[in-house]
């Protein structure tokens, strides 16, 4: 059960799961009293978990002759699961979060969902038969990541405004930079990757926090929420800076492990910034909901590696 853990990425499954509640959240202008999902988010939620554990089952499927040579520890490679099982089961991932998808657009009463659904399912497979070890594996893993966050904006029927595109367009570029500065985290990492990486990150914060600058730079945020856009954007700016910080400490000492450390601190500072995102639209309570998924992750994280 734990090498299935580990081939899933049982840490970045909440990740996931984030984005797409985060997205019906700011798309369904929820706010105070804290009120049960709709049908139509929870299909979007098993959607997204099902094309995520997907894409990494698959990508290890696809990988598994590089795997055999620089990650012999893997599940695959060292004999703990089956190549045929898990092509299976990640053929049965997919399938699911396809299913899933259409289930969301009958929820919600819109073709959007499904659609999505199927942009997502050709963008997982190409990224892992095709794509992912050449130099568009990062624009690809950043496509999943703002269709992602696209499924739960159309499961609420959004986007319904310019700010609202800059989500899932600043979180894609955010998750390119980091698909390109863990390009080589198993053996010698390159300069210019992690440089480059490390700009694309920066990038995609700057992009998403226009969800906020284009709206209003005065007043409340939100019904549920008691700061003001300036003291947001300050907030978005410490945890944008403390994500640069370990990205620019795996430049300045480019050994595996410090790299591998930046790495997983920017796919843990996704929930944290979904969360940020929901408290601008929502308010504080949506947002410790969003946040909470963040026990999701370091639990996860005590029994297998999120990279």
């Amino acid at each position: 059960m734990r090498a299935w853990l580990r081939l899933v990425r049982l840490p970045n499954l909440a990740t996931a799961v984030a984005d797409v509640l985060a997205g019906f959240l700011i798309c369904s202008a929820a706010t105070a009293p804290l009120a049960w999902p709709p049908a139509a988010c929870w299909l979007a939620i098993l959607a997204s978990v099902g094309f995520y554990a997907a894409g990494m089952i698959l990508n290890d499927v696809y990988d598994l002759p590089l795997d055999r040579r620089e990650r012999p520890e893997r599940p695959l490679p060292s004999g703990a699961i089956a190549p045929r099982s898990a092509a299976a089961a990640g053929a049965a991932l997919l399938t699911t979060g396809t299913a899933a998808a259409c289930g969301a657009a009958c929820a919600a009463g819109s073709p959007w969902p499904a659609l999505v659904g199927a942009a997502l399912t050709a963008a997982v497979w190409f990224y892992d038969r095709h794509a992912s070890r050449t130099p568009l594996g990062p624009v690809v893993m950043g496509c999943c990541r703002g269709l992602n966050w696209l499924l739960g904006m159309t499961a609420a029927g959004g986007p319904h405004a310019f700010h609202e595109w800059l989500i899932p367009t600043g979180m894609a570029i955010y998750v390119a930079g980091i698909t390109l500065y863990a390009r080589d985290e198993a053996g010698r990492p390159r300069a210019a990757a992690l440089g480059g990486g490390t700009l694309l990150m920066t990038v995609g914060l700057v992009v998403a926090a226009g969800f906020v600058w284009s709206r209003t730079l005065d007043g409340p945020l939100a019904a549920g929420c008691r700061i003001g856009a300036r003291d947001w954007l300050l907030l978005w700016g410490i945890l944008a800076a403390a994500v640069v910080f370990r990205a620019v400490s795996g430049i300045i000492v480019p050994v595996p492990a410090r790299v591998r450390q930046a790495v997983g601190n920017a796919i843990m500072s996704i929930v944290t910034l979904d969360a940020v995102l929901v408290l601008a639209a929502c308010g504080e309570q949506w947002a410790l909901v969003v946040l909470a998924l963040l026990g999701w992750f370091l639990f996860g994280r005590q029994l297998v590696s999120p990279t």
